[in-house]
């Protein structure tokens, strides 16, 4: 379930004393730490012609896809829900945790420029912290876990094998709760959630939970961060 004030309750807060209220209101974040700098993957996808697609959940959408849109490599990254059928493929109705969906950003990206593995590097690294079981931040529910949502039987291993090396390694404090599934159907979400990042930067849940993401996606991975974020077209994300 969502805290008392949910993220767009905190739309009308005030810009002035951002970072105090967003604290009162939501609670700490680990987004608002220095993020975990993880080894790259030891394994992996084999290399494709081709836009490929990866599908990750990790929380609110919102930031999530921030951190992608401004990843070079990626040519679109869209909000929406996976994990559930797409009669209930629905804010309100996902908001509810009953209904198997994750929110979820469906990435399409270029393997010549960022692998898969890149993508699952920076996901671990500053997307959002795996290790928080059914949560993330201020945000609770399974509807908020962390999955990634393999397209592919080669995508599967290789997220498979990172976790296990992650957690071999202990990069972190505690063990990854990551599930790693396969894609059964991918549904952009409401057109109002598209670029909200982006739109929305001085918004409390966004100035304190995300934008702390992308700082640290241009601190660590600089070598594939991009200043202009590749935005999505509100009406195509929404049909």
């Amino acid at each position: 379930m969502r805290r008392q004030f949910s993220r767009h309750a905190l739309s009308a807060v005030a810009v002035a004393g951002t970072l105090a209220v967003s604290w009162f209101l939501v609670g700490p974040s680990r987004a608002a730490e220095d993020a975990v700098i993880i080894p790259p993957p030891a394994m992996d996808a084999k290399a494709s012609e081709g836009i490929q697609t990866a599908v990750v959940a990790g929380g609110c959408f919102w930031g999530v896809q921030g951190v992608f849109q401004h990843t070079a490599g990626v040519v679109n990254a869209v909000s929406g829900y996976a994990g559930g059928a797409k009669s209930t493929a629905d804010y309100e109705k996902v908001s509810t945790g009953t209904t198997g969906h994750a929110e979820s950003v469906e990435i399409k990206f270029n393997p010549k420029q960022i692998s898969y593995g890149k993508i699952l590097q920076i996901y671990f690294s500053v997307a959002h912290d795996p290790t928080q079981l059914n949560r993330q931040g201020p945000d609770s529910g399974t509807q908020y876990r962390s999955e990634i949502f393999a397209t592919n039987d080669d995508q599967k291993k290789v997220a498979e094998a990172y976790i296990a090396q992650l957690n071999a390694a202990k990069v972190y404090k505690k063990p990854i709760v990551t599930k790693v599934g396969t894609l059964q159907g991918f549904f952009p979400a409401e057109a109002y959630h598209q670029d909200y990042l982006t739109l929305h930067p001085n918004q409390p849940y966004i100035a304190y939970n995300d934008i702390p993401k992308v700082e640290n996606l241009k601190k660590i991975f600089a070598d594939v961060y991009l200043d202009k974020p590749t935005l999505v077209s509100n009406a195509k994300a929404a049909n």
